[in-house]
């Protein structure tokens, strides 16, 4: 036998492939090693850490055979990235050359080779294991470091892999390699992290933290704004704390879109992501982009919060990309070599302080500098602006006492969306509710549409900010259990409005 065939995969974009590897060997001819379909550089390199970590693991190196090697990867259309493929590779060729025997069929190999034959880690193996279970493979082999990850998927067999020779070993029948299958949802519970920040750590500023409540109840975008130091920070990272858990589907999701960006530091990703770039980010870094476009921060706060501190001070450009994702929940891009679609289903929490110490947002040089950064279409997009003003010294001494308020918020946030879930017959926010959503389950009785057609004259509200308060006044009301929206959650919505631009 000359020839054989495997598997492997990769990822694109977002989306799993699976590559077939197929070894040919000819005998009997000048030493040559190919790998064709499309590579790039470090799959081109793929053969001397092939070559390297084959001869360490007690067998014969490529190099030292006077054959020709031809490595094919399959559909040879589509661009090869990365170092998936190196553990495939190896075991393709060992079989062609019948160093070693064994069925592979409905096995799928993934694994960077080490020149001594370990294994390193690599990205996006949570996609790929799900496209394989989904293509009826039945085992996939990974690097040890990536089982704990790849074992979140039910229905197919993870053997976790520390080097060349243990898979060897296993195939030669030598020793029983053990499958590792913790039970998905319960690896989840466990892996669950708390925040670390408390509402109750929070002295006063119960304005915010009603504002902080009707975001995370209906998925609504908001502004802090406050003098430096007042607690705008510290309450968005609290924030954290009020959003109920991912569901197993959404954590299946988040981890595959983190795990495929490199973004993935822990084994999973159980809880809403919190994103906080710095000011000085690039468009590219917070959108996502590169010849081969890839998420940015604005994907990997999907299913969470995407905080912007200093938000008037990032660049105009950066600003201006939040408006397809705020209203769309997707961002597009486009590129040379390719386009894509990522998704950005997030909550906006913005903060910023005012010009100076005696100035606040509602000055017509604070204004006029505001907006020369921040257009009004984003304006429009951020359905509640709160301020953050100063505390009492003597609040600050207070000791916290009592349970955890934040688990007491939780509470009143996952009852709100359980309301919103039983409306629209699916787990769905209000604010991501269409026109024709706002005409089925918002009605309004002919007082409270005057007093709400009347505000919104006198602050000259667009359609789009228009709706915003609609949506908003559902969430207040479902916070408060009410089957309608009455006048007092029309005025509660109307007042977090910005005065600026009126």
């Amino acid at each position: 036998m000359s020839f054989s065939k495997v598997y492997s995969a990769q990822t694109y974009l977002l989306d799993a492939h699976i590559v077939t590897i197929e070894v040919d060997i000819t005998k009997g001819t000048l030493y040559n090693f190919s790998i064709v379909g499309l590579p790039d550089k470090a799959v081109e390199e793929a053969k001397d850490r092939v070559s390297a970590a084959i001869k360490n693991s007690g067998f014969t190196s490529p190099k030292s055979t006077n054959q020709k090697i031809i490595v094919s990867l399959a559909p040879a259309g589509m661009k090869k990235e990365g170092a998936n493929f190196d553990l495939g590779i190896a075991l393709g060729y060992l079989l062609a050359s019948e160093e070693i025997l064994f069925d592979p069929e409905h096995k799928l190999f993934l694994g960077e080779l080490s020149l001594d034959g370990t294994l390193r880690p690599i990205t996006g193996v949570l996609p790929l294991v799900i496209e394989a279970r989904e293509r009826g493979f039945k085992e996939v082999y990974v690097p040890d470091l990536n089982a704990y990850e790849a074992a979140l998927i039910d229905g197919i067999t993870i053997f976790p892999v520390h080097s060349f020779t243990d898979i060897i070993t296993h195939f030669k029948k030598e020793t029983d390699k053990e499958s590792i299958a913790p039970h998905p949802k319960t690896f989840i519970e466990k892996n669950i992290i708390k925040p670390l920040i408390d509402f109750a750590d929070i002295r006063e500023q119960a304005n915010a933290k009603r504002g902080l409540t009707i975001a995370a109840a209906g998925g609504h975008n908001i502004a802090l704004f406050g003098p430096a130091g007042t607690g705008k920070t510290m309450l968005a990272k609290a924030f954290a704390g009020i959003l109920p858990p991912l569901s197993y589907e959404e954590v299946l999701e988040v981890t595959s879109i983190h795990s495929v960006a490199g973004a993935l530091r822990e084994g999973l990703i159980s809880a809403p992501p919190f994103r906080s770039p710095h000011h000085t980010a690039s468009h590219v870094s917070l959108v996502g982009g590169g010849t081969y476009p890839k998420p940015g921060e604005i994907t990997l706060a999907h299913r969470g919060v995407l905080f912007l501190d200093e938000f008037p001070e990032f660049d105009r450009r950066v600003i201006d990309s939040l408006r397809e994702p705020l209203e769309e929940q997707t961002v597009s891009i486009s590129r040379a070599k390719g386009s894509a679609r990522f998704p950005a289903d997030f909550i906006l929490i913005a903060a910023l302080n005012p010009p100076s110490e005696t100035s606040d947002l509602h000055d017509e040089i604070a204004e006029r500098r505001f907006s020369r950064k921040v257009s009004k279409p984003i304006v429009d997009r951020i359905d509640m602006w709160i301020e953050v003003p100063k505390i009492d010294y003597d609040a600050l001494g207070e000791k916290r006492v009592g349970k955890s308020e934040s688990d007491t918020v939780r509470k009143l946030v996952c009852n709100a969306r359980t309301r919103q879930t039983k409306r629209f017959g699916k787990p769905r926010l209000n604010s991501r509710m269409s026109t024709r959503g706002i005409e089925a389950h918002i009605k309004l009785d002919s007082q409270t549409r005057t007093l709400l057609n009347t505000a919104a004259k006198n602050l000259d509200l667009s359609p789009r900010a228009y709706h915003r308060v609609l949506k908003l006044a559902r969430t207040i009301a479902d916070i408060e259990n009410s089957d309608n929206v009455q006048q007092n959650h029309i005025s509660e919505a109307l007042a977090y409005r910005p005065k600026m631009f009126s």
